[in-house]
């Protein structure tokens, strides 16, 4: 739930009946109101199928921003919805039910609802327009036949204010505890695992020193499940015009750029939610928890949650608990385990919305300095030369002498956050010296090489990020560069030397030279495979049979790799990746290979395959979960997962009916951009923009994927209007 996996299309019995509800509930005066707004808004679908909206504020920018999104894929839209409200199972069924009640105690509807109440005129306004421009979309959408939601409320976007794939933290809970914990089920052991990030962004920002023009330059790369963003353009005479990828159902781009500035985010491991075991007492039959020696009564609400199980809706009502911390969420060790978090809130998005129009740097730095943005770290650059890095944003201040990555005592309020930590306090980078800014979601102290901030000079909450491969990468390659341009740093970009074989291939060969003679039964077997990846210069490309066997490996032998790391949990992933090289003996590397040298002549006769050849990118329709076929047609993909270094990241694996893999997340919106006198740009998209498989704007971006190769970014009117596919106001 937390990497927002896919979600089915359903069509579901009991809605035939629903789309006429809006147009019934709809009376002409809202009708014509809705028309009016329309008409004040005109969208401009460029030759890719990228919707440049413009209007004359910023309300009827986002009525025509919502209103394109709908039309490339009102599916997602609303889907991310159903989830933010907790109402997965009512399409769903029973097995989502704890997914829903997760949500629920997280984030509450009724918080939502009074927060729209009370927001500033000018955010309710976006809001309005918001419900509007969607509700105006299925009104002249009759054919549209929404799982679940056939009206949309100005309230909604309250629930989820921030843009990121991990956009709900639940520390270390898992949702495995949850059902255990509400579900009763006293089988359930709590194991401690350690947080293991294979998916993520790269975000680079190189200074005028860095660059051949003299010119900032940014690169924007999250890595996503496939087709979780598409790309954008919104303008208005209120001073709004920003270009980038905007997550499905929002009303703010997430990851852009505007004249003056731009902003890449990347997933941040910062302690933004605490654990905390409470002291549960009964007496007269009724529950407190002790705080600061005193009893305090435990807060019961009451949760109902409806399932669909053979087209009904079945009601299950959970009785829930909440302390002054936050909602039990679990039990370990006997003690009800509370959650304190902030997963949710009205300064979220309105700096998710202000960040947008800033006109620089200290405009930025204005955005941030309201400390709502839980999930992110933030790499900037802009038309000034600036370059900034940012290591979170809501951090709060805790007692240094406790450990806030473990579960705390909820019985004192010693353990209590203290406010939140100034920006000024946390880790960050301005202009460093070198000229160059890296984040991969990895530690922040390797964010400028040898200009970085030191960790000594922080509380661990504020960063316990481990280095990766990737970071490691991208400290190589911007070291080296002098004369940046946005062709050299997409070069960078798509660098895809795999590290972590650097470290462990050289093991693998040792082993086996040390180990295995001609006499071995395992030689035949491995000698050739093992002279392969001798060869090897550690970069993934289509072409590598080296590539399947090294990834094919690694895959079987992650499993060992994670249990070293639980051991020595203090040290980071390539630090624990160096001492298991150091100390893997024959037995724990040499079999592990000769299983997929199997495995592969089983399935293709051969060994020998190279990578393109069963690493692919395949869209076969617009559902949300896609069912991959070797029988259809796919392409060669060169790229792999971020897990081993790989910037341009590729997430594949095996269907149970499938031979080759399949890739669904990784690159996904991709974008480099300069500020100079004007903004010059270059981007790409997994596949396309529209979800809509009769559109050619479904794969018409796939083979340049497949290849690196960007496209111009049209962010000038003149520009968009040369390059119109179609112009009209929404709803015509």
């Amino acid at each position: 739930m937390h990497n927002h996996k896919s979600y089915l299309q359903l069509g579901i019995l009991f809605i035939c009946i629903s789309f006429n509800v809006f147009a019934q509930n709809t009376d002409s005066k809202e009708i014509n109101r809705l028309k009016k707004l329309a008409q004040e808004v005109t969208i401009i679908r460029d030759n890719w199928g990228i919707a440049h909206v413009y209007g004359k504020t910023d309300a009827d920018a986002v009525f025509g921003m919502l209103y394109a999104q709908c039309e490339d894929d009102f599916n997602r839209i609303e889907m991310n919805y159903i989830e933010k409200l907790g109402r997965l199972s009512e399409v769903k069924g029973q097995s989502f039910l704890y997914n829903d009640l997760e949500i629920r105690l997280l984030i509450d509807a009724n918080e939502a609802k009074a927060d729209y109440k009370k927001a500033d005129p000018w955010l309710k306004k976006l809001l309005n327009s918001y419900a509007d421009a969607i509700n105006f979309y299925l009104y002249n959408h009759p054919e549209i036949k929404p799982a679940l939601l056939t009206r949309f409320e100005p309230w909604f976007p309250l629930l989820w204010t921030d843009g990121s794939i991990g956009a709900i933290s639940t520390a270390d809970l898992t949702n495995a505890e949850l059902k255990a914990f509400y579900g009763n089920n006293d089988k359930y052991t709590y194991v401690e695992r350690k947080k293991d990030v294979q998916t993520g962004s790269n975000g680079f920002a190189l200074a005028p020193s860095k660059t051949a023009s003299g010119n900032a330059i940014l690169y924007i790369n999250p890595h996503t499940s496939f087709y979780f963003r598409p790309e954008i353009q919104v303008t208005s005479q209120e001073g709004l015009n920003v270009y980038g990828a905007v997550t499905w159902g929002q009303f703010f781009i997430y990851q852009g750029f505007n004249a003056n500035c731009g902003w890449m985010h990347t997933s941040s491991q910062v302690d933004v939610a605490d654990t905390y075991a409470e002291k549960i007492i009964t007496q007269n039959k009724k529950l407190f928890y002790e705080y600061d020696k005193k009893l305090l009564p435990v807060i019961e609400k009451a949760i109902t949650i409806n399932y669909l199980e053979n087209g009904k809706l079945i009601p299950k009502t959970f009785k829930t608990y909440f302390t002054n911390h936050g909602p039990i969420m679990a039990k370990r060790d006997e003690k009800w385990i509370s959650l304190k978090s902030n997963n949710r809130s009205m300064n979220s998005l309105v700096q998710s919305w202000i960040r947008t129009k800033s006109k620089g740097f200290e405009d930025y730095k204005k955005a941030m300095d309201l400390k709502a943005n839980t999930s992110n770290n933030t790499v900037f650059a802009d038309n000034k030369g600036n370059i900034a890095y940012w290591h979170g944003n809501f951090i709060p201040i805790r007692d240094k002498s406790l450990n806030s990555a473990k579960t705390m005592d909820g019985t004192t309020s010693t353990t209590q956050w203290r406010g939140l930590h100034d920006v000024s306090e946390t880790v960050h980078v301005y202009n460093p010296t070198n000229g160059w800014l890296q984040n991969c979601n990895s530690s922040p102290y390797s964010v400028a090489g040898a200009n970085s901030p030191k960790k000594e000079n922080y509380p661990s909450y504020m960063a316990p990020d481990d280095e990766n491969f990737r970071a490691i990468n991208a400290v190589r390659l911007l070291s080296k560069g002098d004369k940046h341009t946005l062709d050299k740093i997409i070069s960078d970009g798509y660098d895809t030397k795999l590290s972590f074989f650097e470290v462990l291939i050289p093991t693998l060969v040792a082993r086996f030279e040390e180990n295995i003679k001609p006499e071995n039964p395992l030689y035949n077997d491995l000698a050739e495979p093992i002279a392969v990846l001798k060869k090897w210069d550690y970069y993934s490309n289509e072409n590598s049979v080296a590539t399947t066997l090294a990834i094919e490996w690694g895959v079987k032998l992650y499993p060992d790799i994670q249990k070293a790391a639980i051991i020595n949990e203090d040290i980071d992933q390539v630090e624990n990746i160096k001492n298991f090289a150091k100390n893997a003996n024959a037995d724990q590397l040499l079999p592990k290979l000769q299983l997929v040298v199997n495995e592969l002549k089983t399935k293709f006769g051969t060994w020998q395959i190279p990578w393109g050849e069963i690493n692919r990118y395949q869209r076969s329709s617009g559902d949300i979960n896609l069912v991959y076929n070797d029988a259809l047609e796919s392409l060669p993909i060169g790229y792999a997962s971020s897990l081993w270094g790989c910037l341009p990241a590729y997430s594949s694996n095996y269907q149970k009916n499938t031979k080759k893999r399949y890739g669904y997340s990784g690159n996904s919106f991709v974008c480099a951009v300069e500020f100079g006198d004007k903004i010059k740009a270059k981007s790409l998209l997994a596949g396309g923009n529209s979800g809509d498989p009769k559109s050619k704007h479904f794969m018409d971006q796939a083979e340049m994927y497949e290849k690196g190769q960007f496209k111009d970014v049209l962010f000038y009117k003149d520009d968009v209007q040369k390059n119109a596919e179609r112009t009209y106001h929404p709803g015509e």
